[in-house]
């Protein structure tokens, strides 16, 4: 077996580890904030629904950031790598991401 052709299925494992274990905690945190949230409706108790309300929102939060953090540790295997061309890339795109929520601010 050629040791230069596991690499890239390495990478594109811990990239879709990364992705696949971020959407399950992004969902699991959304949920209890859901499930907060209807506990707090049974009970009427405003605490647990502002508490239900943050978790939702940090949920999706998780979600928004899981691509940018896609890219960055793709930077950094390709850096590792040493692959300047597709490191410059990811830079330059993470640096676009950047620059656009600087202006969305």
């Amino acid at each position: 077996m050629n040791p230069l052709s596991s690499k890239p299925d390495r990478h594109d494992g811990i990239i879709a580890g990364l992705l696949w274990y971020g959407t399950l905690v992004a969902s699991v945190v959304i949920m209890t904030g859901i499930v907060l949230g209807a506990l707090a409706q049974m009970g009427n108790t405003p605490g647990l629904a502002q508490t239900g309300y943050a978790l939702i929102k940090f949920g999706v939060v998780i979600f928004v950031l899981l691509p940018i953090i896609r890219v960055a540790l793709m930077l950094v295997m390709f850096a590792h790598a040493r692959d300047y061309i597709y490191t410059a890339i990811a830079a330059l795109v993470l640096a676009i991401i950047g620059v656009g929520v600087l202006l969305g601010l």
